[in-house]
């Protein structure tokens, strides 16, 4: 038989691969982080029909004579460049900006995606949109440890965030030099005890011919006394006052005429509370704010790079499963080392581009239709050739 039939069969095969992969990247135009492929060709063995010869004395060399056998598909690569961001405003959907895969598992399997379209389903996990749990580190008391073990992304129904005793508050504002001697103010702070229960911390400034003397009151029973002197409008003494175990800062009050702002700017200690939202930050962690007004690390979300990306082999549902020839995953927060950083409330859209996929339609039907056009021509030199005999 002819050599160029089964050529012409290698084209139609090799072509028809190409647009399989083709029309896959058009079907996948608005799919969630999709990767386009791309077909490379290579051809097949030469058959050698005359050997080439070295030159001689009296003659020149020859080069060797070789009819191909056809082409084949030397593989299909994908390519891992960056999609566009398309904005949603839901906080569960995450967008990588740079390298990095989501690690995601289904039962013991691994997976990798770059597909955040995520979602926190009844038991309070981060899932995929077909089940899959999104991996990441968990929180322990508002700390992450990043050298722990990955587990599943919860968020917990009904997580309490526990009650904080106040040790310090802090006192600001000014004084008023030009009061009369005698002039009372009194500024209340709220505290809070081991239990959240909250009480209130008074304060009592009374001007004095040397500057203001100050009183405090915790109604738990401690007293305490001072005195504050003031130079230019300065504090030059009596900065600090203890409460009843609360250490109170008063170090940035001033003393110039004509202003009483004196009041408490701040303490650290807060009642318990419950989750009431959460965000999710560029570098993967997710935060939960409470009814008390504390925010609290709750878990991170963790990536995974890999030296060869285009060794991964594509397992559905816009997931790949690590192969040899990837290497194995490296681990880290986002936006540490090569890993990119996340941007909530956004997701990656396909990189197929369409008006270079048409006109691979257009290349691999010509092709097509070139390798089809070489099997009619064989097969009619065929024909005559049985035609010879009558």
């Amino acid at each position: 038989m002819l050599r160029s039939l089964y050529s012409g069969i290698s084209g139609l095969r090799s072509h028809q691969t190409m647009l399989d992969v083709t029309g896959n990247n058009i079907a996948n135009v608005n799919t969630t982080a999709f990767k386009a492929s791309a077909v490379q060709f290579q051809d097949t063995l030469s058959q050698l029909t005359s050997a080439a010869g070295g030159p001689q004395e009296q003659i020149g060399g020859t080069n060797p004579a070789q009819v191909g056998l056809g082409v084949r598909v030397a593989g299909i690569s994908t390519n891992f460049a960056q999609g566009s961001a398309q904005s949603t405003g839901k906080a569960s959907d995450l967008m990588i900006s740079g390298d990095g895969f989501f690690i995601t598992k289904v039962g013991t399997q691994t997976l990798y995606t770059r597909a955040g379209a995520f979602d926190f389903d009844g038991a309070g996990n981060l899932v995929t949109p077909d089940g899959a749990l999104v991996q990441g580190w968990a929180a322990t008391g508002g700390v992450i440890d990043e050298a722990g073990p990955l587990s599943t992304i919860v968020l917990p129904k009904g997580a309490i965030s526990p009650a904080v005793t106040t040790t310090s508050a802090t006192f600001g504002g000014n004084l008023p030099d030009d009061a009369a001697v005698g002039t009372v103010l009194v500024r209340d702070v709220q505290v809070y005890d081991a239990t959240g229960a909250e009480r209130t911390l008074g304060l009592t400034f009374t001007r004095s011919a040397a500057g203001w003397d100050v009183v405090g009151d915790d109604p738990a029973g401690p007293t305490a006394t001072g005195a504050l002197t003031f130079a230019a409008g300065a504090l030059t003494s009596g900065g600090t006052l203890t409460v009843g175990g609360i250490a109170v800062d008063l170090s940035g009050l001033t003393g110039f005429s004509g202003l009483t702002t004196v009041a408490a700017s701040d303490q650290n200690g807060n009642a318990a509370g419950t989750l009431q939202s959460y965000t999710l930050s560029a570098d993967g962690t997710l935060i939960g704010s409470f009814s008390n007004g504390s925010s609290q690390a709750l878990a991170k979300v963790v990536l995974a790079t890999f030296a060869n990306p285009g060794g991964l082999e594509k397992a559905g549902a816009s997931a790949y499963i690590a192969t040899f020839n990837s290497g194995a995953p490296e681990i880290g927060a986002p936006g540490s080392g090569s890993m990119g950083k996340l941007s909530s409330g956004s997701l990656e859209m396909s990189n197929v581009d369409l008006s270079q996929e048409f006109t691979n339609l257009i290349v691999a039907q010509r092709g097509f239709q070139a390798n089809a056009r070489i099997i009619t021509t064989s097969d009619e030199v065929l024909q005559e050739l049985t035609n010879l005999k009558r």
